[in-house]
């Protein structure tokens, strides 16, 4: 399989319809830092934003002028981000933490997996790598995994 070390990282792009609520979402909510941003008229306008190596592109649509756009249909309808981590329950109790109502951990293909949709209704994903049986389930009030 050839390899191409200039291709270095895909990042998804979501466009969204309220960047004030995407970033208070992303940054306050899941802890991703802005690491790039274009500032249009003292309004962010587009940024990039990471977690560790991970990183997503949001920009806000445009309503005004002729480069205005919006799509024909609900925005996040059947796209899905997946984040790999090093623990998605650590993860999970994070975002728990923090006020947010992710999905309660399951293990599918051998990896936890919780999710919860951004306010635009984009999946967003964390998986981690486990021994723990297909199916298995945490618990939240014990803390704990269940078969």
């Amino acid at each position: 399989m050839p390899t191409d070390s200039n291709v270095q990282q895909a990042v998804p792009f979501f466009a969204v319809s309220n960047m004030e609520n995407s970033l208070r979402f992303y940054v306050y909510g899941l802890g991703f830092g802005i690491a790039d941003k274009w500032i249009d008229e003292g309004t962010v306008r587009w940024c990039r934003l990471q977690r560790g190596d991970a990183s997503l592109m949001i920009q806000d649509f445009r309503r005004d002028g002729g480069k205005s756009w919006s799509p024909n249909g609900p925005l996040g309808l059947g796209v899905s981000v997946m984040f790999l981590c090093r623990d998605a329950l650590s993860l999970y109790r994070e975002f728990t933490a923090r006020g947010l109502t992710p999905s309660i951990p399951f293990v599918g293909n051998g990896m936890w997996v919780t999710s919860l949709r951004d306010p635009d209704d984009y999946s967003v994903e964390f998986e981690s790598r486990t021994d723990a049986p297909e199916g298995t389930t945490f618990d939240e009030k014990a803390n704990d995994v269940t078969e």
